[in-house]
């Protein structure tokens, strides 16, 4: 069987390393900016805890005027940003992107497989939920 999203997901992958080797080398030019959304709470995921707390599932961050440290490797990308003029160290691995784009270019690309996963974790969480010593009355009330 021929696994079609994993082998497009693999080379969205690949579009975003580009887009950030670009970044990287060249810089950004003509008003353009790169918006990522990843999951915080995947497991290569490294910020600070105060991020994460804020942000326990996802978060977008923004490549545009401050950002330090830009490096790509193999299985993830590392950059330093500025939050409320602190800077911090973020080393995000590909497979927990979830969407890319670029405004200002009119270009954006969602990870399916990313996604996906995302509702699956969802759906865990609310099953977790509704495991616990809570009684819902509700479910008895006379109609």
């Amino acid at each position: 069987m021929i696994e079609y999203q994993n082998i497009l997901d693999k080379n969205i992958l690949n579009v975003l390393k580009d887009i950030l080797i670009n970044i990287r080398d060249k810089g950004l030019t003509n008003n353009n900016h790169l918006y990522v959304t990843f999951s915080t709470n995947h497991q290569n995921v490294e910020l600070p805890n105060w991020l994460r707390e804020k942000y326990p599932e996802e978060m977008t961050i923004v490549i545009q005027y401050e950002y330090y440290d830009l490096e790509i490797n193999q299985n993830n990308f590392s950059i330093s940003l500025s939050f409320n003029d602190v800077k911090t160290n973020l080393k995000i691995d590909y497979n927990s992107v979830i969407s890319f784009a670029d405004p200002s270019a009119n270009f954006g690309l969602i990870l399916q497989k990313n996604k996906i996963q995302k509702k699956v974790n969802k759906k865990v969480e609310k099953k977790k939920l509704n495991k616990n010593n809570v009684i819902n009355f509700s479910n008895y009330k006379k109609n």
